[in-house]
């Protein structure tokens, strides 16, 4: 599960174009599950987007290792060596792939780009050279990373018109017409395009203008100004009323930022009536009435938004704003876990029109406060004892799996029973599921540090998992509770003998061998091997004996070489 939830974070941030983060979350899974291809498989995208290429092909490469026959484990290799400038390997590798999905359109693209790459090159012109651009390996990741770009790639005739530019790059004239391609090349050419689109949904922070260029003097005449198109009567209203408009939505967005929602309302409503082709008028009225927690009124104007938005052909990120505010007003309103479902639902369709992290965070809270709602709802401690009574019978009959999952209902019921913690982390032991069973028996601590049987179960996990020196620590963790109590104090004693046989050395070869395995995986040896101060003792014990006895004065050296020694690493003579 914790596997999952970090991969679920990694997908979320990739989707938001923070590649960064999302490798970071994707790495987090692996550390959890180091067998599952797709979190190397996602980490190779999240590298690629970021032009780490070294990083990409290595994770790739462990892709394919791990599950060779799916195909999509080569369209990632090959994204990374055609990344790497290995523009043959890259070729062999999508055809592997195609080789398992011969329909994959992926694969296919990636192999027309990589034979692309691997041919001669030759000197192009004009539109040719400029569409050049489009067979690049970091195309993918600019469009996606770039906010005004992203929610191009999920609109079929663009890719359409994509694919087709990185097969035939002097197709580029084809397209030159479409607003989206232009948008696309500025990114691709690192060109700014003015955003003339202005209708922030919240008054943006007064800025100081700039003072005035300069004029510099004249070395020519002025070429006499174009004259202006003449309008018709009808369009010359329009146009006024369209100011106008603006003007009201300006004085809106002032009142908005002052807290006079009465005011902005008033702005607001008198700009739709002005002009009703601009759905940012109803979608900053409806942030007022959220702000005024009036969530009915709210819901209402961003409904009239979206339907509004779809007959003018609006903006799909006002639409996106639109369904955001409606689903945020909708979670405010509910109040069972299964409220929660509509406004789950309006937050997925917002992310539809427009992948924005904000929606997506929001989506994320209501999925989180749905799931807290529904735990709250299940709650039912009667219940939960009759489940773990049920458990503990199958447990005397040694059906473990069965009192597990009895073990499992009576935590839904009620999650913050140590007893039940500890019961099932008996249950994990008899099974051999070791991390579950100490998870449990930390958890049972957790919520009732005096409650002996939860040292006693985690010690024996560890014990049983030949980690002498951290059962012995939780056992005497337990007695400072309970000192008499007769597990604990044998916990003891079986450790302390565990211990001794390796600092007398009478560890047989296969046992020394697997106790150093085990210890060289402990991030706690890691670090006392690494530690200068303790590798120059380590020296003086083989070269300066008299030296050693000084260090062993020192406590909390004394302790370190002591974990050497039960981990197998040190040998006392």
């Amino acid at each position: 599960m914790a596997a999952d939830e970090a991969k679920a974070k990694g997908n979320a941030a990739f989707s938001a174009g923070r590649f960064e983060e999302a490798a970071g979350h994707f790495g987090d899974a692996i550390a959890l599950a180091p067998d599952n291809h797709v979190l190397f498989s996602n980490r190779s995208a999240a590298y690629a987007s970021l032009h780490r290429y070294k990083e990409a092909l290595a994770d790739a490469e462990r892709t394919v290792a791990l599950r060779p026959d799916w195909a999509k484990g080569y369209s990632r290799l090959g994204a990374a060596r055609l990344g790497s400038g290995d523009a043959a390997g890259a070729v062999e590798a999508y055809e592997k792939g195609l080789a398992l999905d011969p329909s994959n359109a992926a694969l296919k693209d990636g192999l027309a780009q990589a034979r692309s790459a691997a041919l001669p090159r030759r000197p192009a012109s004009g539109a040719d050279a400029i569409g050049k651009i489009f067979q690049g390996p970091d195309l993918w990741s600019k469009i996606a990373a770039d906010p005004t770009t992203r929610a191009y790639l999920d609109q079929p005739d663009f890719m359409q018109m994509l694919r087709d530019l990185q097969r035939n790059p002097g197709n580029l004239n084809n397209y030159l017409s479409d607003p989206r391609m232009m948008q696309v090349l500025s990114l691709m050419l690192n060109i700014k395009v003015q955003n003339q689109n202005n209708d922030a949904s919240e008054p943006a922070p007064a800025k100081s203008s700039p003072p005035p260029p300069q004029k510099q003097p004249e070395t020519k005449p002025r070429e006499p100004e174009p004259e202006p198109v003449e309008m018709t009567d009808e369009e010359k209203e329009r146009k006024e009323r369209k100011a106008a408009a603006q003007k009201e939505k300006e004085a809106g967005n002032a009142a908005y930022k002052k807290k006079d929602f009465e005011t902005a309302i008033q702005h607001y409503t008198k700009a739709m009536e002005l002009d009703d082709e601009d759905i940012s008028y109803l979608t900053n009225r409806a942030a007022v009435y959220l702000e005024m927690g009036q969530y009915d009124d709210c819901i209402k104007d961003c409904d009239t938004a979206v339907e509004r938005g779809r007959e003018l052909r609006a903006d799909f990120k006002m639409v996106s704003r639109a369904l955001t505010r409606k689903g945020t007003a909708l979670a405010k309103l509910a109040k069972s876990s299964k409220d929660y479902d509509v406004a789950i639902e309006t937050f997925q369709k917002a992310l539809t029109e427009h992948r924005n992290p904000d929606t997506l965070k929001r989506l994320n809270d209501a999925e989180r406060a749905k799931k807290e709602l529904e735990q709250q709802e299940y709650y039912d401690p009667k219940i939960a004892d009759e489940e773990r009574e049920k458990g503990n019978e199958f447990f005397k009959q040694q059906k473990y799996p069965e009192a597990v999952k009895h073990y499992t209902e009576a935590l839904r019921r009620n999650p913050k029973d140590p007893k039940v913690y500890s019961n099932r982390a008996a249950c994990y032991t008899k099974l051999g599921a070791m991390p579950e069973g100490l998870k449990d028996a930390e958890k049972c601590i957790e919520l009732d540090p005096t409650f002996s049987k939860g040292y006693t179960r985690k010690g024996a996990i560890q014990f049983f998992m030949k980690e002498y020196d951290k059962a012995m620590e939780t056992y005497q963790e337990g007695l400072k509770h309970d000192p008499s109590n007769q597990e604990l104090l044998d916990g003891v004693k079986r450790c302390i003998q565990q211990i001794n046989k390796a600092n007398r050395g009478e560890l047989t070869p296969e046992e020394l061998k697997e106790r150093q395995g085990k210890a060289m995986q402990d991030p706690e040896i890691q670090n006392i091997l690494t530690d200068p101060v303790m590798r120059q003792v380590l020296i003086d014990f083989q070269e300066n004996p008299r030296a050693a006895q000084e260090h062993l004065k020192n406590p909390g050296v004394k302790q370190k070489i002591q974990k050497l020694v039960s981990a197998g690493i040190v040998q006392m003579k």
